[in-house]
């Protein structure tokens, strides 16, 4: 195991620290899957296609890049993660002592180190304008209900209904990364369209306000970030409401969602 410089030394690049003090309340419930058995939960969607392409535009100014893939590759998976790296050309990998652990006997323990300079890392993993994102959110509608104008949902009413209107229950909430902060301040596309999360996050679901002309089923696929086209929500959303980065929001994501790996 090769060690370079000291810890702190890496030009203030580092993986995003547990959030679990800070936002999610809930210590020890940072590993995947997480979420309350028997309830169906979001999904982390990896897309193998835009790490690739953010890999090669990051290595295609230098060989001697050293990816940073402590924290679980942000999230992102360490297995995956530093096959498509090694793949590509890069020089070393930077891991946390689990990651060193998960990958000793696998590589040569020459391009694996400790500590060091990331090469670029939010834009490895797409947190970078002109980057493709590398890790969506996805849940599902689990049910539908009307509410009258003036009532309140979730905890302590911090919503109530202007209008006449329906709300879903979906799949997703604190305990899975979305932070309680996008309460009454972000958005999700479902059925091509967006629909504001209203009232407090919930542990492992919240309430989207759906609009009472219909077009939404139980089922449907909702998508908080990181979906195709420019109407999608975007992490940035997150990032503005809650005040937190994109790697931290990421890395949370992904250690607290089962992940699903796509072309």
């Amino acid at each position: 195991m090769l060690r370079v410089g000291r810890g702190g030394q890496d030009g203030g690049r580092r993986a995003p620290v547990s959030l679990d003090g800070v936002t999610l309340g809930i210590p020890g419930r940072a590993a995947p899957g997480s979420a309350t058995p028997g309830r169906t939960a979001p999904v982390a969607r990896i897309s193998r296609s835009a790490l690739d392409l953010n890999l090669r535009a990051v290595l295609s100014s230098t060989r001697s890049a050293l990816i940073d893939v402590r924290a679980d590759a942000w999230g992102h998976g360490l297995a995956f993660v530093a096959a498509a790296a090694l793949r590509s050309g890069a020089a070393g990998l930077i891991v946390d002592d689990g990651g060193a652990a998960e990958l000793a006997g696998t590589l040569d323990p020459a391009r694996v180190v400790l500590s060091g300079e990331a090469t670029a890392p939010e834009a490895v993993y797409g947190l970078t304008a002109g980057f493709t994102p590398v890790l969506s959110l996805h849940g599902s509608v689990l049910s539908l209900k009307r509410l009258r104008r003036g009532e309140g949902v979730s905890y302590g009413y911090t919503h109530r209904a202007p209008r006449d209107t329906v709300v879903a229950l979906v799949t997703g909430g604190y305990a899975q990364g979305v932070v309680r902060s996008l309460g009454n301040a972000a958005s999700v596309m479902i059925a091509g369209e967006r629909h504001p999360i209203i009232g407090r996050v919930a542990m492992d679901v919240c309430v989207v306000d759906v609009g009472a002309d219909g077009g939404v089923s139980r089922g449907d696929e909702v998508v908080y970030f990181g979906g195709p086209g420019e109407a999608s929500p975007v992490l940035s959303e997150w990032t503005d409401a809650s005040g937190l980065t994109a790697g931290e929001l990421v890395t949370t994501i992904g250690l607290r969602n089962d992940r699903e790996y796509v072309a």
